[in-house]
C-alpha cells in the first residue's frame, strides 16, 4: 500500500491538515531524537501529551522548547524507565488516575547495541527494555485505550529485526555466547510481533496496533557504539559527515506519526510500515527495505505473548 508520502517524508507533512484537538497520546523516550520529533509534531496537530521519561531535568527543557515552538503546552512529564518495572506499574497507575482514555500510544524508546547487560530478572537488557518494558506498559494501558477507542498503539520496530527471529531456546543469551546485534534484532523482531499479537487480541474492541521501522536515523540509539564502529558500519565519514540516505530525526518520526494518524490504515492493524506505507515482504535484492516473515508470523506472535506473560509475572487476558 502506497500513497503521496514516502522516504523522504518528514514528520511536519504527516501531521498538516491532521485535528488532534481533545487527543491524549504518550510517547516514549521523546527527551531526545525521534521520540522529540513525534512528540513535536503530535503537539502541532493539538493533542495533549503525556512523556514518560527517565531524566525528568532533562525532559523538561526538552517539554519547554516543544511548548514554545509548538505553540501547545499540554505536556506532562512523569518518570518511568523501561527495564524498571516497578517504575512502569507506577506510570500506568498514576496516567490511569489522571486521565480518563487514551486515543495513541508510541512505544519508540529504546536501546541498541548495548554490551550484555540485565535487568534486575535477569533478562538481557535488549529485549528487556525495547520489549517485556513496552509490553507491559502498553498492556497496564489497555483500560484507557479501551475508553479512547478507535486508539492506535505504534511500536517502533527496525530493519534490524532481519538480523534475527526469537530465540525461543535462549532468549536470554543464558547458554550461547552473548551478540549485541543478534539481541538487538530479537528485540526488534519481538516489537512487530507484539503488535501483531496485541492487534489480533483488540482490533475488534476498536484498538489497532502498528509496528514501524523508523529508517536510518543518527540518534542517541547509537549511544553504546564506539565511534570506529560508526564509522565502518559505513553510517559516518573519517569526518563524522552522516550517510547520503539517513533521515533526519523529524523524517524519522514521519512513518509512527503516521501509523498512529493515517485514516488509510483503518483495517489494517498489525502490519509492519517503512517510509509511510505498508512494507513489502523482504526480498534478497532489496536489502534496505521490506519485512521478514519471521516478524509477520503469527503464531510466533501468540508464542512470544506466552513467554513473556511468564516472564513479567503477569497474563494479559483482554
Amino acid at each position: 500500500m502506497t500513497g503521496k508520502f514516502g522516504a523522504g517524508t518528514q514528520a511536519d507533512e504527516v501531521i498538516e491538515g491532521v485535528n488532534l484537538s481533545g487527543k491524549t497520546a504518550i510517547v516514549t523516550g521523546a527527551a531526545s531524537g525521534l521520540g522529540t520529533e513525534t512528540a513535536r509534531a503530535l503537539l502541532k496537530a493539538g493533542a495533549a501529551l503525556t512523556l514518560p521519561v527517565r531524566n525528568l531535568a532533562k525532559a523538561k527543557e526538552v517539554a519547554n522548547d516543544l511548548a514554545s515552538s509548538t505553540g501547545n503546552n499540554q505536556i506532562h512529564l512523569e518518570e518511568m524507565d523501561l527495564i524498571d518495572y516497578a517504575s512502569v506499574r507506577r506510570f500506568a497507575a498514576s496516567f490511569l488516575k489522571r486521565e480518563q482514555k487514551l486515543d495513541i500510544l508510541i512505544n519508540n524508546a529504546g536501546i541498541m547495541a548495548c554490551p550484555l547487560r540485565r535487568s534486575p530478572e535477569g533478562y538481557e537488557s535488549q529485549f528487556a527494555t525495547n520489549h517485556l518494558g513496552h509490553m507491559l506498559l502498553t498492556n497496564l494501558l489497555v483500560p484507557a485505550l479501551l475508553k479512547g477507542a478507535p486508539a492506535r498503539v505504534v511500536c517502533l520496530s527496525s530493519i534490524g529485526h532481519r538480523l534475527s527471529p526469537i530465540r525461543f531456546d535462549d532468549i536470554n543469551f543464558d547458554t550461547t555466547p552473548y551478540d549485541k546485534w543478534i539481541a538487538y534484532g530479537q528485540a526488534k523482531t519481538a516489537n512487530a510481533l507484539f503488535a501483531l499479537e496485541l492487534n489480533e487480541r483488540l482490533a475488534t474492541k476498536g484498538v489497532t496496533a502498528f509496528s514501524v521501522h523508523p529508517g536510518g536515523i543518527m540518534t542517541n540509539l547509537q549511544r553504546d557504539m564506539p565511534d570506529e564502529e560508526i564509522r565502518a558500519m559505513g553510517w559516518v565519514d573519517e569526518n563524522g559527515k552522516v550517510r547520503e540516505g539517513f533521515k533526519t530525526p523529524a523524517g524519522g518520526a514521519a512513518t509512527a506519526v503516521w501509523a498512529a494518524t493515517a485514516a488509510s490504515l483503518n483495517g489494517h492493524g498489525g502490519a509492519y510500515c517503512e517510509d509511510c506505507h505498508i512494507a513489502e515482504p523482504a526480498r534478497k535484492d532489496v536489502p534496505f527495505a521490506g519485512v521478514q516473515a519471521h516478524a509477520q508470523d503469527k503464531e510466533a506472535a501468540k508464542q512470544l505473548w506466552a513467554v513473556s506473560e511468564k516472564m513479567l509475572g503477569e497474563a494479559f487476558n483482554f
